[in-house]
């Protein structure tokens, strides 16, 4: 019995294990399976996850690094100032017109167009009767140079220059100022070579040299003399070439000139300049001789008074232009510098557009060409440094003091003048125009009714109306004179 129980717990519990074992051994796959499958998800979504954080911060080809740096290139490219890419600068040659003509003259490649009337007068001639040609066909014997306003060039005489030949009978000349248009931009402050090594060399932005180049183009011309026409800015230039030459100055037109006219001073009467009368200066001589004794020691104090004031005016003065000086040459550094230059470029960008439409009467007049002919030199590799040393030149030649003042010398111009203004000029004032007629002696003054600050371009034919018929009465010639030549040509 008891052996027989102990079979039978014996067997119980060898089954109750086996069974057991059997449970283990199902489930025990079971559970290695569902535990390895959600590692293996979990491994592989870590390494996808490393995967694309790699892949995003890796700087392959066609990865998000260098897309970032391309969009900083295209945003440089699409730097513009007033609408024009600065990012392909070019040499002038490359913008020329196939009008366009180019001479060194001191190391400056100059650009210039000539319009030679006598050239096309045979094709004219025949396609035109007397009653069709220009009022002035009698040959003056003078050629013209025109000179262009401060940020203009050439192009603002493009449509007056032949007119202007065909009223004179001769050639017509317009240049580009060192730092405007198709002139090559030169920077002077460069390591002198031992060539000039002992010589200073010309400040090609400066007014002598833009009065040289003028005296340069008359030679050019195979002229003993020209006409000069000078517009805005320009008219500085005419007429400090008349002062340098003026032998070789036939005639000045001014058109809305940017020459700060004088004042005029009322004259006084030098035989009587106190009005005094007979019977007060004889009250006077008594009551002097009553008090000579006194105005001998009062004469003696204010002498010794007069040379103490005058020489700590002159000290005072010294030191005012000394200070006056320095903070020109600090200026003169300081637009010189980078920061110039940003200025400048920035003053180009907000200004320069709107200043030509307001330039005009009409500002819807401006053309899509004309604003294009305005901006074209903004493509010239240098534009923007070389605007910065034309700015700076003008500060040394107003701080020379070789020559007086030019608004102290107008009264010396002896050749004949025209002064011609629109009655709306905003940029110049038909007033300083007016101003600066009367300054000058003999001079013509004519006011164009609407019409802006340039006249050679706005209103082309009655611009040319008014030089034409200055001309006839500056040169001794009648209207009717004139026509009977076209009749007899």
């Amino acid at each position: 019995m008891g052996v027989a129980v102990n079979s039978d717990f014996f067997k119980f519990t060898y089954e109750f294990r086996r069974h057991n074992l059997k449970q283990l051994d199902k489930n025990k796959p079971r559970v290695s399976c569902i535990a390895s499958s959600s590692i293996s998800k979990k491994i592989k979504r870590t390494t996808t996850i490393t995967t694309h954080a790699a892949a995003s911060s890796s700087p392959a080809p066609g990865a998000h690094y260098p897309e970032q740096l391309l969009d900083v290139k295209t945003k440089q490219k699409s730097k513009r100032i007033a609408g024009i890419d600065q990012d392909e600068l070019v040499d002038p040659k490359h913008l020329a017109d196939p009008d366009s003509c180019f001479c060194e003259f001191n190391g400056v490649h100059l650009h210039y167009k000539v319009y030679d009337a006598e050239s096309q007068s045979h094709n004219s001639l025949q396609s035109q009767t007397a009653s069709q040609l220009p009022p002035a066909t009698k040959k003056i014997g003078f050629p013209m140079v025109l000179f262009h306003g401060f940020g203009a060039s050439v192009f603002s005489w493009n449509r007056a220059m032949k007119p202007l030949a065909e009223t004179t009978s001769s050639k017509v000349l317009a240049f580009d100022r060192p730092a405007f248009g198709l002139t090559s931009r030169v920077f002077p402050f460069q390591q002198p070579t031992p060539d000039t090594e002992n010589k200073k060399p010309l400040n090609p932005y400066s007014m002598a040299f833009s009065v040289l180049a003028t005296l340069y183009f008359i030679d050019i011309l195979a002229a003993e003399k020209a006409i000069l026409v000078g517009h805005s800015a320009g008219a500085l230039v005419a007429v400090n070439s008349y002062f340098e030459a003026p032998e070789r100055v036939a005639a000045l037109i001014l058109i809305a000139p940017a020459i700060l006219a004088p004042r005029l001073i009322q004259k006084v009467d030098e035989a009587n300049p106190l009005g005094r009368n007979e019977q007060t200066e004889r009250d006077t001589s008594n009551l002097v001789n009553l008090l000579k004794p006194f105005l001998k020691v009062y004469t003696i104090l204010s002498m010794f008074l007069k040379y103490i004031t005058q020489a700590m005016m002159q000290v005072a003065k010294g030191m005012a232009d000394m200070l006056h000086s320095l903070y020109k040459k600090v200026l003169s550094a300081t637009l010189r510098s980078a920061v110039g230059v940003t200025l400048v470029r920035i003053l180009i960008d907000k200004f320069g557009l709107a200043t030509v439409r307001r330039a005009w009467y009409n500002s819807k007049e401006v053309a899509e060409h004309v604003i294009e002919g305005y901006t074209k030199p903004l493509r010239v590799k240098g534009w923007d440094r070389a605007l910065v040393e034309f700015t700076a030149a003008l500060l040394i030649d107003n701080e020379s003091k070789m020559n007086p003042p030019l608004a102290k010398r107008l009264h010396e111009i002896s050749c004949p003048v025209l002064i011609v203004t629109g009655d709306t000029d905003q940029i110049v004032p038909s007033w300083n125009a007016e101003r600066l007629s009367r300054a000058i002696p003999g001079s013509t003054f004519e006011v164009i009714k609407n019409c802006g600050h340039v006249p050679q371009e706005e209103k082309v034919e009655e611009f040319v109306s008014i030089v034409a018929r200055f001309l006839q009465r500056a040169f001794g010639y009648s209207e009717s004179e004139g026509k009977s030549m076209q009749a007899v040509s």
